[in-house]
């Protein structure tokens, strides 16, 4: 083989290599939950009390606040209303109301005061993945952030939740609940 053939050789490996090594690392998308177990039906789960218990964490992973949320939902057809009052760990509450709209082939939209726009969500198997942009107030000022959230059904009474945030696609940080339905 000549030094031409052997260095295109080299190079086309290599191509094909970076290539799986990159497909390897891509994020999960919805569908590898298609046929995950216990089937989420959102407005089964969120209908009546769930507790639920987090923190953020920054880009290092530090956790920089924990909070508990206490989530009053309630459905009427299509249409679900999830009433959340938050308590952080420095003594501040927070109110946020949920205005959520089933669609067809498992996606939903959402609306709440702090979310610009409309929330937009995919639900397949066990998981639901929203994405939308919220207003949070740091510093005295309000910065928009965008929201990529995953919901995991464990079964009848908990669902994990971790949403990262973003700013300018810059990893801001994470938050991880645990919701427990009562």
């Amino acid at each position: 083989m000549n030094r031409r053939k052997l260095l295109r050789t080299g190079a086309l490996l290599a191509a094909g290599a970076s290539a799986l090594a990159l497909t390897g690392c891509a994020s999960p998308q919805i569908d590898d939950y298609a046929f995950d177990k216990p089937p989420l039906n959102l407005s089964d789960y969120f209908n009546g009390v769930i507790d639920g218990y987090g923190i953020f964490t920054d880009r290092g992973g530090k956790v920089v606040k924990r909070f508990t949320v206490v989530i009053n939902a309630r459905w009427t057809g299509d249409d679900g209303v999830l009433d959340e009052d938050f308590l952080y760990s420095d003594g501040t509450r927070q109110k946020r109301i949920w205005r959520i709209k089933r669609l067809p082939d498992g996606r939903f939209s959402g609306r709440a005061d702090d979310v610009v726009g409309e929330a937009q969500g995919v639900q397949r198997g066990n998981a639901l993945r929203w994405n939308y942009t919220m207003a949070l107030p740091v510093d005295g000022r309000i910065i928009e952030v965008q929201f990529d959230d995953w919901m995991y059904l464990v079964d009848e009474r908990v669902m994990l939740n971790k949403a990262e945030m973003r700013k300018f696609g810059v990893r801001l940080g994470e938050v991880t609940l645990s919701f427990t339905k009562r």
